[in-house]
């Protein structure tokens, strides 16, 4: 099945993506949130397939703005959703390619932090994933 995504469909990919890596880096600002937003952006790049190409492109405009944790969440966690919707109705793999995509990115950007993810992060872990099972 061929997939027709509009600009704005890859811009909501895009923010979706990327905004949950933000949304980890600023919901843990005591905890390395340097190596929490590279590590999430690198596992964003490896992403493969039409997500892949999708958070590949350079585009303006992919841009999450907040002074807080809930101003980020208020932008990411409907982009998830949508984008999560938007995929299904064209192609269930490729929904799941996007969803393991961003589950990746979030395992990524935790797992150099000491033990498990403190409980803000985890919180913030569970809100994302249930965003993306929102759809």
């Amino acid at each position: 099945m061929s997939i027709t995504l509009s600009e704005q469909d890859k811009l909501t990919l895009r923010t979706a993506a990327y905004g949950a890596v933000a949304l980890l880096t600023a919901a843990s600002a005591t905890n390395k949130p340097h190596k929490i937003a590279t590590e999430g952006s690198i596992a964003l790049s490896a992403a493969t397939g039409l997500v892949g190409h999708v958070l590949a492109e350079k585009s303006e405009g992919a841009k999450v703005d907040g002074k807080s944790v809930a101003a980020i969440a208020d932008q990411v966690l409907p982009a998830l959703t949508a984008a999560m919707s938007l995929l299904k109705r064209q192609d269930q793999a490729e929904a799941e390619n996007f969803r393991s995509t961003v589950l990746v990115a979030i395992a990524a950007a935790t797992r150099g932090l000491k033990g498990e993810p403190g409980p803000v992060l985890a919180d913030i872990t569970r809100k994302i994933t249930g965003a993306l099972d929102a759809a």
